[in-house]
């Protein structure tokens, strides 16, 4: 079988190293991919939005099977495209993925399910946004509409901070196109989770979860990234958690999709927030996650091929998922990240970390003297694997020590209640 993985990050590297463990001895392809990929698959040159061209090396490699990793050619329609084409394809179309490109459209489906969500307004005039704001006072969170790469949310704690916050999504286009409309919502505190399940637009799997740390930061300080790192499972998770979870905030979104036409097949992916009341959903993606990704699959105990075709094939009942142990994982990024930073630094001891933890790749590259160099973006997640946390984070912290390149950045503080 041949199976095409769409993407270039740490998560595309984490599904091919899955699906590579597969009894069924899958051959791998992945687009663009990047250095890491390419001990376990054929990397292909496309870009993830070059749907001509990805359909026609799924073609001329006859692929069985395409998967896709980020959100940007889910929200811009490859599923659609493939399926016009006769081409089998992991993701949901374009149209339920706007539970992600488009966050009024995710706040209007909970609001239409009854889940249990945030006061919010929507708004495309920036005068009455700020108008609104000052209406509400703080804290207030603002989210710009469309995709910003994990980073178009501002948690306002001031007005001041929140009209701050209006203007450099609606007026100053800081988030581009993204920012023309804006979600304005009630901020809510408690304890944030992200949860994951399979679904085939009526089946939904049972729940994993994860927590990640957003700020690029120890003790969630600086600005917002794509992820600087996570563990799985929290240790406050059990059955009457997950069930609660499942029945409340993500059945009743599958069941109104579907309702309104746009039935969701895929990785349903809840950003939820544990408050006093009960959990509540911030928000919805359209796929895994990074560096959840990362967490969540050397945790799964089922061959991943066979999860994903059972939602395709609409018998996701007959399959048991399955996890086991625990996972702490570590993003190490260039300094300066998420802001301005160098490339082509030489990347050494991943061999030796590699013999303590699972390494994902994602910004990095060869250089023309086949040395491994960092690339753009976050360099890789290190992720410890053990039947403990406090094992699962001493191995990853291991690990991250071991890797070496100039202006190297991590958080140290992933996972810290699991020390003593």
């Amino acid at each position: 079988m041949k199976v095409f993985v769409v993407g270039s990050g740490a998560r595309e590297h984490a599904i091919l190293w899955k699906l590579a463990q597969s009894p069924r001895n899958p051959e791998l392809f992945v687009a663009p991919g990047n250095a890491g990929t390419a001990a376990i698959a054929t990397n292909l040159p496309i870009a993830v939005t070059d749907f001509g061209a990805l359909v026609s090396a799924a073609r001329e490699h006859g692929i069985d099977l395409t998967i896709v990793g980020p959100e940007l050619p889910l929200t811009l329609g490859i599923v659609d495209r493939f399926q016009r084409e006769g081409l089998r394809i992991f993701g949901p179309t374009q149209a339920a993925a706007r539970i992600e490109g488009s966050k009024s459209f995710a706040r209007q489906i909970m609001r239409d399910a009854g889940a249990p969500t945030p006061a919010f307004e929507v708004f495309d005039d920036a005068d009455a946004a700020r108008e609104y704001v000052r209406s509400q006072g703080a804290a207030l969170v603002i989210k710009a509409d469309g995709l910003a790469a994990g980073k178009g949310v501002v948690v306002a704690q001031s007005v001041d901070e929140a009209l701050e916050a209006v203007d450099d999504a609606m007026v100053t286009r800081a988030f581009g196109a993204s920012g023309e409309r804006v979600v304005i919502e009630q901020c809510l505190v408690g304890q944030e989770l992200s949860v994951f399940c399979f679904t085939d637009g009526e089946c939904v799997t049972p729940l994993v979860p994860a927590c990640d740390y957003k700020r690029v930061f120890d003790g969630d300080q600086g600005p917002n990234t794509g992820g600087m790192g996570g563990y799985s499972p929290p240790p406050w998770w059990d059955a009457a958690m997950e069930r609660q979870i499942r029945e409340t905030c993500i059945e009743p979104i599958i069941r109104e999709m579907a309702r309104q036409g746009s039935p969701f097949t895929g990785v349903l992916y809840g950003g939820l927030m544990l408050t006093d009341d009960g959990p509540a959903i911030i928000e919805f993606n359209a796929r895994l996650g990074d560096p959840e990704a990362q967490l969540i699959l050397p945790r799964m105990e089922n061959d991943l091929l066979d999860v994903v075709e059972a939602a395709l094939d609409g018998s996701l009942p007959s399959i048991d998922l399955r996890w086991s142990g625990c996972t702490v994982g570590v993003v190490l990024a260039p300094g300066g990240y998420p802001g301005p930073h160098e490339t082509g630094n030489v990347l050494a001891g991943l061999e030796e970390a590699e013999r303590e933890a699972v390494v994902f790749q994602a910004g990095t590259a060869l250089a023309d003297d086949d040395r491994l160099v960092t690339g753009g973006s976050r360099t890789m997640t290190v992720v410890g694997c053990s039947a403990t946390m406090a094992e699962a984070r001493a191995r990853a912290y291991a690990a991250a020590d071991m890797v070496t390149f100039e202006g190297k950045h991590y958080r140290r503080d992933i996972a810290s209640f699991a020390v003593g």
